[in-house]
């Protein structure tokens, strides 16, 4: 027969991996609850939708996949990557304002310090349409004047997963 003081620490060392055990799966399962899921939004469609339910959304733009053109020219795009979240938008359903396509509509403008235009304003306006085309106007602004001193316009599709849009959208 063994002796209780080994019995004791088996039992005792069995007892702590137990405890160990549920503290780890308890430190998972929070994890789960308190850090968000992010989810690709694959349509116009489901954006709309994650909108009007209120939830959060973020675009990402890869502009390489997209069609870049400046005075109505086309020209090679840039090997660039931006985001921003959709906070503010307006939605205007087919015909509600003489529009052949119902879209989406949000913009964001930050300051910024660019090395040949100085502190310029960044404005850019992205509109998403029902077929999932996608319209990008990037525009720099002289601070004091509001003059346009870059001005391009991007035309992108959102990325379905299965083709090479460069619009990529998210939500939690």
């Amino acid at each position: 027969m063994k002796p209780p003081e080994i019995i004791s620490r088996r039992f005792l060392y069995f007892e702590t991996e137990i405890v160990i055990k549920k503290l780890l799966f308890l430190i998972l399962l929070c994890t789960q609850i308190i850090l968000p899921q992010v989810h690709q939004i694959k349509s116009f469609d489901e954006l709309i939708q994650t909108l009007k339910c209120g939830n959060d959304a973020r675009v990402v733009v890869h502009y390489k996949n997209c069609k870049l053109f400046i005075d109505n020219v086309e020209v090679n795009s840039v090997n660039a990557v931006g985001g921003m979240e959709i906070s503010t938008f307006e939605y205007f359903a087919k015909g509600s304002i003489k529009n052949e396509k119902a879209y989406i509509v949000f913009s964001e403008n930050v300051l910024i310090s660019h090395k040949k235009y100085g502190y310029v304003f960044n404005y850019v306006k992205i509109r998403i349409f029902e077929d999932n085309q996608v319209e990008i106007t990037a525009q720099y602004l002289k601070t004091y004047t509001y003059e346009v001193v870059m001005d391009e316009v991007f035309y992108c599709e959102i990325n379905l997963g299965e083709n090479e849009g460069g619009v990529f959208l998210f939500s939690d």
